[in-house]
């Protein structure tokens, strides 16, 4: 017997929000989305060249505020971005006004609408000595390690669904047999049953043939469902080819995440959140208990499927 999963499902049973609330990424308060980050450090500066350091701003809104104290030369600051720390270009739209003693101790704003991965700001002093620093306002939720997070959403929901033998949401399965069944009824892994696509089946000559739905009926109410022979019907007779002679594709699960059982996205929470930091191996694997974090076993055990 060989079970292969044919369609994966389209959504999860834990949304990317839902999990990200329970990482404590996103706050919904305004001091927990703002964060300022110095790129050049406030100070004064003789002529010449300062380059600040890179700021990351994927995922952010990004604001650059240049702060002048007394300027007795002329400052010109440029924000320039990178996608990699080590090839940086100037940003359009990316220089501030000039300070002289005419404009300085003022505060000064230029907003990053690029797209780029990191921001600093590089200042060129000239004729004197001048007093500031640029800082970058970085706002709203984080977005930057979204992708990542997804993926642990999906493994998470992978690893229960093996661990209790279930399918949480809409999802296509074969299962591929060498024979028909003896007895008149066949189980099908992975419950909840959905529906049955078809019967397939491959002779020694291997040519497939499709059973005719009206000799079974598909049994979605037991768990785990499967399909029974119709009143005075049979598996079909013909010789079957050595392996693989058999072939019932079903579809399985659950069509919305409202029906997941919230201990089982409960559990997801907690093997995301363990995912999330800790990034490599943190333990011994236990195969006792598949090496899950402290929970997730009780929580799915109950309904584990055998």
């Amino acid at each position: 017997m060989t079970l292969k999963l044919h369609t994966a499902p389209v959504i999860e049973p834990v949304s990317l929000a839902e999990a990200k609330l329970h990482l404590r990424i996103d706050s919904g308060t305004f001091s927990d989305d703002v964060d300022s980050v110095k790129t050049i450090v406030p100070g004064t500066y003789n002529a010449g060249t300062v380059t600040g350091s890179a700021v990351q701003v994927a995922g952010y809104s990004a604001l650059a505020i240049l702060t002048a104290g007394v300027c007795s030369g002329s400052l010109s600051v440029k924000l320039q971005h990178s996608d990699d720390t080590s090839t940086w270009f100037d940003v359009t739209v990316g220089a501030f006004i000039t300070i002289t003693g005419g404009n300085d101790n003022a505060t000064y704003e230029l907003a990053y609408t690029g797209t780029k991965r990191y921001l600093r700001a590089v200042a060129t002093v000239t004729g004197g000595a001048c007093a500031f620093g640029v800082s970058v306002i970085l706002g709203g939720a984080e977005t930057a390690e979204d992708n990542l997070i997804q993926q642990i959403i999906t493994a998470a929901r992978e690893y229960c669904e093996v661990y209790q033998r279930r399918a949480y949401l809409t999802q296509t399965w074969e299962l591929w047999l060498d024979a028909f069944p003896a007895k008149d009824y066949l189980e099908l892994p992975r419950p909840p049953l959905a529906s049955v696509t078809s019967i397939e089946y491959y002779d020694t000559a291997n040519t497939k043939a499709t059973m005719s739905a009206s000799d079974y009926y598909v049994d979605v109410e037991n768990t785990p469902g499967g399909v029974q022979l119709a009143y005075g019907k049979s598996w079909p007779s013909a010789s079957l080819r050595p392996r693989n002679g058999v072939c019932i594709t079903y579809v399985a699960g659950e069509t919305a995440a409202a029906s997941v059982p919230q201990k089982v996205k409960q559990a997801m929470l907690l093997l995301i959140g363990h995912w999330y930091e800790n990034r490599e191996a943190a333990q011994p694997f236990d195969y006792s208990k598949a090496g899950m974090p402290m929970g997730v076993d009780a929580l799915l055990w109950q309904d584990r499927n055998f």
